[in-house]
């Protein structure tokens, strides 16, 4: 899981919006049409992102389709830890 989470958030173009999403995620769930509002990104840039972090197990889902609310998945929780790390070093 530690290189699903390097690549994902480091190793390509896309990393840095994918960790602001999973820090707005970890901070409150919240669904796709607030992730856009918040972090000022277009609905359809969110949407793929979070397809890339479900598809790698690090955000799961919580409810229906459109009004789903996205979390840190289980598996993200247990290696926190060098979520971290990769966060603190892309700041």
């Amino acid at each position: 899981m530690e290189a699903v989470l390097w690549y994902v958030l480091t190793g390509t173009r896309g990393g840095a919006n994918r960790a602001r999403i999973l820090r707005a995620v970890d901070s409150r769930p919240r669904n796709a049409n607030q992730l856009a509002e918040q972090l000022d990104l277009d609905y359809k840039t969110v949407r793929h992102h979070l397809d890339v972090l479900m598809d790698n197990d690090v955000v799961q889902t919580s409810g229906d389709d459109y009004g789903a609310v996205y979390l840190p998945s289980q598996r993200a929780r247990a290696h926190w830890e060098t979520i971290e790390e990769i966060l603190d070093g892309m700041q």
